[in-house]
């Protein structure tokens, strides 16, 4: 399963890699709206992760960075428009010599292609790193906590759906 799971995030950082910086940011502020949008089931299923984890046994601290409210839901679009914001690293020129014989030489900056986090209980690491893998044209593999499962699942739901919308693949996160 993981093996496929990387082969189809490596065909996507393909599509992510040559993506325009107009689109990138297009995707990274229709997501911001659509988890506003889709903040209903977001938090029903937040609220069903933080009631196994109370369950569970977890402690203030860690069911506090489990909790997702509208205010926490706000400030990820917060941050997603920020994202939008920032100058694309892909093509950046980060330092150029010319050689005694007159060739140019350059370092740019390029996507790494497919990365993978692990992450423990907090949902919206989910939201961050797949905005910051799309700004960079990435693709991102995701495994966040168990105690966020639910939470997750319902966030990438809408990160895929948006990715779609776009016309850019889905798994790329």
């Amino acid at each position: 399963m993981l093996v496929e799971m990387g082969k189809r995030a490596k065909k996507a950082a393909r599509v992510l890699g040559r993506t325009e910086t107009e689109l990138k940011n297009n995707v990274l502020l229709t997501l911001a709206d659509e988890i506003l949008a889709q903040a209903e089931p977001i938090l029903a299923a937040n609220a069903r992760d933080v009631a196994d984890g109370e369950k569970a046994g977890l402690t203030p601290a860690l069911i506090d960075r489990l909790t997702l409210n509208p205010d926490r839901l706000a400030g990820i679009a917060s941050e997603l428009r920020n994202t939008a914001s920032l100058p694309d690293p892909i093509g950046e020129v980060i330092e150029e010599t010319e050689m005694p014989n007159g060739l140019r030489v350059s370092k740019q900056r390029v996507q790494l292609g497919v990365i993978g986090v692990i992450y423990e209980s907090r949902p919206n690491v989910t939201v961050d790193v797949a905005g910051l893998a799309l700004k960079s044209g990435n693709a991102a593999i995701l495994r966040g906590g168990s105690e966020t499962l639910r939470s997750n699942r319902a966030l990438v739901k809408v990160i895929r759906a948006v990715l779609s919308q776009h016309n850019l693949p889905a798994d790329a996160v």
